[in-house]
């Protein structure tokens, strides 16, 4: 078997990360429609997303505290920091747009992350943000802080900015029949729980057990639906107003 890791941070090697990776491809294309000038990426990731939005800017600038297997050689125009936030290591008024993709269900300090994106956004900026929509997670994930619903991740940007864009990722049919398999697969398993520890225990102690059974749940859905699972592309998800059932929140937040 290949080797298990973490389903965080997902990738085109893995066919059974298709599902989630089409998704996360389709907010970076959306995203380099909307971005100019210098434009600093929050959480780097895998690193795939470099190529896609680097073309749109001026200048791009991506960080993470980990260091990713970057593509080779990168952009010209493109740099790679190392960095833990927040605070974001940059002076005031530095960019023209900051984007983040599902980083800031992570940070502890989602208040103080937001005012320092805020920062370092020159007058007129914009931040591109997405988050997992907390009512869509089939369980519990002990790699975020907090999972946000639609008006409370509106309520934390419009603290920090003058005008707030709601939209979600939506799936169409081929997408919701796999999350519907997904969601059966996730109930057999959480049914072994009749306590509700997954709500109970300390995040630090889900991490691995959680690691190993969503790795081995999605290669259980690739097994038994491999020509569904390996046949969703980013034309199966859309960005549009946000509404109830989007899997992802995508907003937009002007300065």
């Amino acid at each position: 078997m290949p080797s298990l890791h973490t389903a965080e941070r997902v990738s085109n090697r893995d066919a059974s990360d298709n599902y989630v990776f089409q998704r996360s491809i389709l907010a970076y294309r959306e995203a380099a429609t909307l971005v100019s000038g210098d434009v600093l990426e929050i959480g780097t990731g895998m690193g795939y997303g470099i190529e896609v939005v680097a073309p749109a800017a001026a200048r791009f600038v991506t960080v993470d505290k980990s260091v990713p297997a970057l593509p080779a050689p990168l952009p010209a125009n493109a740099a790679f920091r190392p960095m833990t936030v927040p605070p974001i290591d940059f002076p005031d008024a530095s960019f023209d747009c900051v984007i983040s993709f599902q980083v800031i269900e992570h940070i502890e300090r989602d208040k103080e992350f937001v005012r320092e994106v805020s920062r370092v956004l020159r007058p007129g900026g914009r931040f591109v943000v997405t988050t997992p929509n907390a009512p869509m997670s089939l369980t519990r994930n002990p790699w975020h802080v907090r999972e946000y619903t639609a008006q409370q991740l509106f309520d934390l940007l419009h603290g920090s900015f003058s005008e707030v864009e709601r939209r979600g990722v939506f799936g169409n049919e081929r997408v919701m029949e796999y999350y519907a398999a997904n969601k059966a697969s996730v109930e057999r398993i959480t049914r072994f729980d009749p306590l509700d520890l997954q709500h109970r225990l300390p995040a630090w102690m889900l991490r691995l057990p959680y690691d190993i059974l969503n790795r081995l749940n999605r290669r259980r859905l690739l097994a038994d639906n491999r020509t569904l699972t390996s046949s969703i592309t980013m034309e199966d998800y859309r960005v549009g107003p946000c509404e109830e059932g989007c899997f992802d929140l995508f907003y937009i937040a002007y300065k």
